[in-house]
């Protein structure tokens, strides 16, 4: 997919955008390929009736965001995409982004780089089930980087809340889902595309897994929901794939991870992770994303816990309570269940030997780090 050009805060790293928000962009139509297609038999609720339903259902819990886009965000768009022009700070532009309102008082999920993109003095649109909108400022938000979410507060009651499915409801590949945001433009708000669940626990440059969709997700979705056919909220949209001859690569933090998140932003204005406190390196399998078995090696001993538990520069990482680690996302997804201060065995090897170490887990802001050498990362 070509690259737009636009002005402002469509975060592209190694490959990926970050779709946050723009105000305006080229649109291009598909030329017809010329092929026969054959519609596929579906079930009664995902019929264009079933769709009607679970969007006007859905719809008035979306949310508009817009603001003025930092210099950062405006020099970073700018720099993606090619386009050498300059800041000008007495016309900086509009960013957009979606949210989902999740407490009828005013509390709203959204990603990270939505708000982070902003300057002060964002906005919230609003919407009810007959389409009369109101705008309100945001008050307050605790945001976290590493998740890619974050919390808005605005002053209002009596909001629609979005539902999410429930933590024993696991997306399924093939799983019809509808993606609702505010694309490009708030002229195209609560915009609805639809498609399927075309990948699960895909460790996608997050720190924690992602589900992949094939539900067209454009600059300006992040934040807004990926639903199922039954209207509950399986994850928020925060990112795609964008290149030429790419189609279709969107990503979504899931409904459990942002539950996870979410409850710890209500209660400490921070996510409290628990951690080794281990830079870690992957092996080249797991890198560049192959099924592995590999272990993770200690690239890097910071804090105290593990120095008194002599782990050392060079040890061999194989699980934790019994549970086997592949890669940090293995590990950060299985540290959701701790919190700092527990004590957590890890089965190692150290000097060739097959050893226990009791680890007390520290608090951290980020999660154990990925540590690859020039080589790997493409350095000289």
């Amino acid at each position: 997919m070509k690259k737009l050009h636009i002005p402002v805060t469509a975060l592209v790293i190694a490959g990926v955008t970050l779709i946050g928000s723009v105000p305006l962009a080229t649109f291009a139509s598909a030329a017809a390929s010329g092929y026969t297609y054959t519609a596929p038999h579906l079930r009664a609720s995902s019929t264009s009736a079933g769709y009607t339903k679970v969007i006007a259902r859905i719809s008035p819990s979306v949310v508009g965001i817009v603001g003025v886009p930092t210099k950062e965000a405006y020099m970073a768009e700018s720099a993606a995409s090619g386009d050498d022009s300059q800041y000008n700070p007495d016309d900086p532009g509009i960013a957009f982004g979606s949210g989902v309102i999740i407490s009828k008082d005013g509390w709203i999920v959204t990603n990270a780089h939505v708000i982070a993109n902003m300057e002060d003095g964002a906005k919230v649109i609003t919407s009810d089930a007959s389409g009369h909108n109101k705008t309100y400022i945001v008050q307050e938000f605790y945001s976290d980087t590493v998740s890619d979410l974050a919390l808005v507060k605005i002053n209002a009651t009596g909001l629609k809340t979005a539902s999410f499915v429930s933590s024993s409801q696991k997306p399924e590949v093939g799983e019809q889902v509808i993606a609702i945001g505010t694309p490009l433009s708030l002229s195209l708000r609560n915009t609805a595309t639809s498609g399927i669940i075309s990948g699960v626990n895909r460790a996608v440059d997050a720190s924690y897994y992602l589900l992949q969709t094939d539900a067209a997700i454009n600059p300006g979705n992040s934040g807004g929901p990926l639903i199922n056919m039954d209207g509950k909220v399986v994850g928020i949209n925060t990112m795609k794939y964008e290149a030429v001859g790419v189609d279709n690569l969107g990503f979504t933090i899931p409904a459990d991870t942002v539950q996870y998140i979410i409850k710890q932003l209500f209660a400490y204005g921070e996510v409290r992770r628990a951690s080794i406190g281990l830079e870690l390196k992957e092996s080249d399998d797991a890198l560049i994303g192959l099924p592995t078995n590999d272990a993770l090696t200690v690239a890097a001993v910071h804090s105290a816990g593990a120095k008194k538990a002599g782990i050392k520069e060079g040890d061999i990482l194989y699980s934790v309570n019994g549970t086997r680690v592949h890669t940090v996302v293995d590990l950060n997804e299985l540290f959701r269940s701790y919190k700092p201060g527990d004590k957590v065995k890890l089965m190692m090897q150290s000097a060739g030997d097959i050893v226990t170490r009791t680890v007390q887990l520290t608090q951290s802001q980020t999660t154990d780090a990925v540590v690859s050498t020039d080589e790997e990362a493409g350095g000289e």
